[in-house]
């Protein structure tokens, strides 16, 4: 991965520390951190898994979900700047049509990472999500 790239995932230490999880369509490898999420359910870390590495292989580029401060989900894809097979436009589709079909995943996430993460109650958690 070059340098440049690199440093656009790490360059805000606060979006790295969020990043859920990742997919690199150079190095062919997935990211989960275990270390912040390690106790999401394994269904749906293998859920984000499936997400990731299917959207590197048809978009290519690297491709991550990461926490908002607020709880929100965010989906970031970067691609390297000699990679001229990365369609910036197909990528911002996809990702539109990831977060249609995982309204569910991504809302059920955003709870959890609002109560466990930002110790907020439960019951203020649900009553945001009614609204």
């Amino acid at each position: 991965m070059s340098d440049t790239v690199n440093k656009k995932i790490t360059e805000d230490n606060d979006t790295a520390r969020n990043i859920i999880c990742g997919a690199n369509a150079y190095d062919q490898k997935y990211y989960f951190n275990k270390e912040m999420y390690g106790n999401i359910p394994q269904s749906i870390q293998e859920e984000l898994h499936v997400i990731c590495v299917l959207f590197t292989e048809e978009c290519g580029g690297i491709f991550t979900i990461r926490f908002e401060e607020d709880g929100g989900i965010a989906m970031d894809t970067i691609s390297e700047e000699t990679d001229y097979l990365y369609d910036e436009v197909s990528a911002g589709l996809l990702m539109g049509e990831i977060r249609r079909k995982r309204q569910e995943l991504f809302e059920s996430l955003s709870m959890y990472y609002k109560v466990f993460v930002l110790h907020e109650p439960l019951t203020d958690v649900e009553e945001n999500e009614d609204e």
